[in-house]
């Protein structure tokens, strides 16, 4: 009877397991003449965590470093090289000043720094060109970014990952799950 509770109790367990965890879904994302394959669901996962926090804790309601506008008006053959611009500006720039108390959100954006860091390796294989355009537009989101205090222009950046993850989204269907 024991071994028929033990049996049980670990094919519930397997079963709860099986439940719990879902299959990681990546998208391949169109840039320009390269494709990368991109973890959103992943990506917005550990967003989650700490999106609540960085929001919260931004004071400068009247600034946008990554207006929606940025992404929409991407021009023809920038795609790779304004997300490569935008990672290398995450990872060198606001998950490096980005800083949180709690345990949880730092593993959550040291989670998301390495996705977008290996998501920049993955792209670096493409040989983006960029155009003056699209750097300047780069620049000046640089520009906002140290008109403020590191650690208060991090906590914006990170507040405003929802745009970049719409973004991303929208760059190519989901093509499958593993």
């Amino acid at each position: 009877m024991k071994m028929l509770i033990g049996c049980s109790a670990s094919f519930l367990l397997l079963l709860l397991l099986s439940c719990l965890t879902e299959p990681a879904e990546s998208r391949t994302l169109h840039l320009d003449s390269c494709s990368v394959s991109v973890h959103t669901h992943e990506l917005r996962k550990y967003y989650a965590h700490i999106r609540s926090n960085a929001i919260s804790e931004d004071n400068e309601i009247g600034m946008k470093l990554l207006d929606r506008s940025l992404m929409k008006n991407v021009q023809d053959g920038q795609t790779c090289c304004f997300l490569r611009l935008v990672l290398r500006f995450y990872v060198e720039r606001v998950f490096s000043n980005y800083a949180s108390s709690e345990p949880q959100q730092q593993r959550c954006s040291s989670a998301l720094a390495n996705a977008f860091v290996s998501i920049r390796r993955d792209i670096h294989k493409c040989h983006c060109q960029c155009g003056e355009e699209t750097q300047r537009t780069i620049d000046s989101v640089h520009a906002e970014f140290i008109k403020l205090q590191a650690n208060r222009a991090a906590q914006k950046a990170v507040g405003e990952l929802d745009t970049v993850l719409e973004w991303l989204e929208a760059l190519g269907p989901k093509t499958q799950r593993n």
